[in-house]
C-alpha cells in the first residue's frame, strides 16, 4: 500500500475527520441558523472536558512536580495546537510570575508559522526528535504533545523522543482513547504517561479543528497551568498574587490586589506596594500579618511562596 493511501485510510478513521450529522446543511442556512448550530455544537465542549479531569489532575500534579524540581513544562503542536501551546507558554511570566524559560511553546515550522502556516512542518517525526534534542530535554522535564488528530508526526516525534530521553510525557487530544490501541499508534502509546482525550466528537465543518478541538484544548492547557500555579503557591484566594508589574495596567491591578486583601485606599496600597519592593506577596503578609518587609520575606521562604500559610503561621 502507498503512504498516501495508507494515510487516507488512518484519517478516515478519526473522529476529528468525520462528517457531524448535525450540520450536513449548514451551507443553506442563514446566518442565525449557522450561528447555533455552531454554538449548540460548542456547548458540548465542557462535558467532554470535564470527563478528562481525572487524568487532568494527574498531568497537574506532574507539571507541579517538575516545577518544584526546577524541570520545565514543554508544549509541542503543529498548526492550531502548536499555536495554542504557545500562547498558554506565553501567558504564565505576566500572569504568574514564572521565568519565561520555565513553560516553553514548541510549534512546526518555528516562530513563523506563528502567524502563516508553514506546510509540510509537521510532516516529519525527526523534526519533532530534533527540537527536544536542541532543547536539551531530560529527567525533570514535562513535554506536553497537542494533537487533535492524535497522529501528527511532528509532535508523535517529539513526544517518542522526549520518552526516550527521560521526560514524563503527557498527550492531549480530541480522538477517543481507545485509539490509542490501534496498531499504528502502539509506539506512541507506549512513549505517553499521561493521555488527556476529550471526546468532542466531529467538527461542525469536517476535519476543522481549530473550532472544537481547538476551543478543548485551550480549556484543558488553561486548566493545567492555572491550577499547576496555584498548587506552586501563585495565588492568594482567587488572586493571582506573583504578577510581573511589566506594564501599567498590570501594576495597577498589584494595587487593586492590596486594595481588596487589606482593605485600604489606593495610596496607602501604592505606598505599601512601593515599601515591598514592588512585590506583591511581600505587601499583603506585611499589611495582614502585621510585620516588616525582612519578616514578610523571611515567612515567604519559610512557606514557599505561600501568602495564606505565611499569614497563618504569624498569627
Amino acid at each position: 500500500m502507498s503512504e498516501s493511501k495508507s494515510l487516507f485510510n488512518q484519517l478516515k478513521n478519526l473522529t476529528t475527520e468525520q462528517r457531524n450529522p448535525a450540520s450536513m446543511d449548514i451551507d443553506a442556512r442563514s446566518t442565525t441558523e449557522i450561528l447555533s448550530i455552531i454554538n449548540n455544537e460548542d456547548k458540548k465542549i465542557a462535558g467532554a472536558v470535564e470527563k478528562e479531569i481525572p487524568h487532568i489532575a494527574r498531568a497537574v500534579d506532574a507539571v507541579v512536580e517538575a516545577l518544584r524540581n526546577h524541570g520545565r513544562l514543554i508544549y509541542v503542536g503543529a498548526g492550531t495546537s502548536g499555536r495554542l501551546g504557545v500562547l498558554d507558554a506565553a501567558e504564565c511570566p505576566p500572569t504568574f510570575g514564572t521565568d519565561p524559560k520555565t513553560i516553553i511553546g514548541l510549534i512546526a515550522g518555528g516562530n513563523a508559522a506563528m502567524f502563516r502556516s508553514q506546510e509540510g512542518a509537521e510532516d516529519k517525526e525527526t523534526n519533532g526528535a530534533a527540537d527536544m534534542k536542541k532543547k536539551r530535554v531530560g529527567k525533570k522535564d514535562i513535554v506536553c504533545g497537542i494533537a487533535a488528530s492524535l497522529r501528527t508526526p511532528y509532535v508523535v516525534g517529539a513526544v517518542k523522543k522526549a520518552k526516550q530521553l527521560g521526560a514524563t510525557t503527557i498527550y492531549v487530544t480530541t480522538n477517543p482513547r481507545s485509539k490509542f490501541d490501534l496498531p499504528e499508534f502502539a509506539d506512541l502509546k507506549s512513549a505517553v504517561d499521561i493521555a488527556i482525550c476529550p471526546e468532542v466528537g466531529p467538527e461542525i465543518i469536517m476535519g476543522s479543528t481549530r473550532m472544537k478541538s481547538g476551543t478543548a484544548q485551550k480549556l484543558i492547557l488553561n486548566m493545567i497551568t492555572t491550577a499547576a500555579m496555584i498548587r506552586l503557591g501563585k495565588v492568594y484566594e482567587n488572586m493571582m498574587v506573583d504578577l510581573q508589574m511589566t506594564n501599567k495596567k498590570l501594576r495597577e491591578r498589584a494595587k487593586r490586589i492590596i486594595m481588596t486583601v487589606a482593605g485600604v485606599e489606593y495610596e496607602e496600597a501604592a505606598k505599601l506596594l512601593k515599601q515591598s519592593g514592588d512585590h506583591v506577596k511581600t505587601a499583603l503578609v506585611m499589611v495582614k500579618a502585621g510585620v516588616t518587609k525582612e519578616k514578610a520575606k523571611q515567612l515567604l521562604l519559610k512557606t514557599n511562596g505561600f501568602v495564606r500559610q505565611a499569614i497563618e503561621n504569624e498569627e
